[in-house]
């Protein structure tokens, strides 16, 4: 994440799940009897594929 020796911040933000995500994959993973789907050093890609996956699987269990 280096630019020409210096930190790029926009770059690893950009990279990192943000503040929201990590409280919705939070509530969605403990909501889902999934503690292990949630971890604090994810993408944001990462991060925004489990929610998805999480809410689907919530949604079918909710369909019963």
């Amino acid at each position: 994440m280096q630019v020409q020796g210096k930190y790029d911040a926009r770059a690893f933000l950009s990279e990192q799940m943000t503040r929201a995500q990590g409280l919705r994959l939070k509530r969605l993973s403990q909501e889902a009897y999934q503690p292990a789907q949630f971890a604090r050093d994810l993408s944001f890609g990462e991060a925004a594929r489990r929610i998805q996956a999480l809410e689907a699987e919530i949604e079918l269990a909710n369909s019963f």
